[in-house]
């Protein structure tokens, strides 16, 4: 299920919190027809972001529904006191912020030993200086083009000086994570951040609040694999 998580060439992940979770099972299922392959979900305590969203019991109800891999993106304070339960939960990403954990490394290792990918996320006003010396123990990026935990912020160009480093590096120094972005994500802004080096890119309002899910994913994955 992972392997389109680990091909070349960008995909554009449906953030899920934007849908109607009356009809969750509902929802997953529009995606995944209309394209999808993979999600994104968004976990907020209201302490390290002011929004709270949802937990475990929902990405659990995910992934009995979903037959694509899900990334479950931590906005949480102390994500290595729950990391490895989305990864048993069936996650194919977690990912946690930088600036929430001590010590990184350990918790991407026990992430990585329940069989999940580590990825490390990065809010809009961290320096990829900080992530740089962590880049061998994780398995992907997520750059923030937005400030995480809130809703209709504009891109923050910031995120394409940033990506375009963490490909750089990424080169020069012969690893294989992958590199992703999220916030601020249109028809508009995808083609820069592809061409930037992103290529998990998580899109929210440009898919979910879309007439049509299959036009939308089909528009902004043919506009970022264009670019990239």
């Amino acid at each position: 299920m992972t392997s389109v998580l680990e091909s070349s060439g960008p995909i554009v992940l449906p953030a899920l919190l934007l849908c109607d979770f009356g009809h969750l099972a509902r929802e997953v299922e529009r995606l995944e027809q209309a394209g999808a392959q993979a999600l994104h979900l968004d976990v907020m305590d209201g302490r390290f972001v002011p929004q709270l969203t949802y937990g475990p019991v929902v990405v659990e109800a995910v992934r009995r529904a979903a037959q694509v891999p899900l990334e479950v993106h931590m906005m949480v304070e102390q994500p290595e006191l729950t990391a490895v339960d989305y990864a048993r939960l069936g996650a194919d990403i977690v990912t946690v912020h930088v600036e929430a954990v001590v010590d990184p490394v350990p918790t991407l290792a026990a992430i990585r030993n329940q069989g999940a990918r580590a990825h490390l996320a990065l809010s809009p006003g961290t320096p990829v200086d900080v992530i740089e010396p962590l880049l061998h123990a994780c398995d992907g990026v997520l750059v923030m083009s937005v400030e995480p935990g809130f809703g209709g912020q504009a891109f923050e160009p910031v995120a394409l000086d940033k990506l375009a480093r963490l490909a750089a590096v990424r080169q020069e120094r012969g690893l294989g994570f992958r590199l992703g972005v999220d916030g601020g994500i249109s028809t508009e802004t995808i083609d820069r951040v592809a061409a930037a080096g992103a290529e998990l890119i998580v899109a929210g309002s440009a898919v979910i609040r879309s007439a049509d899910y299959a036009q939308a994913i089909t528009e902004l994955e043919s506009r970022a694999r264009a670019a990239s």
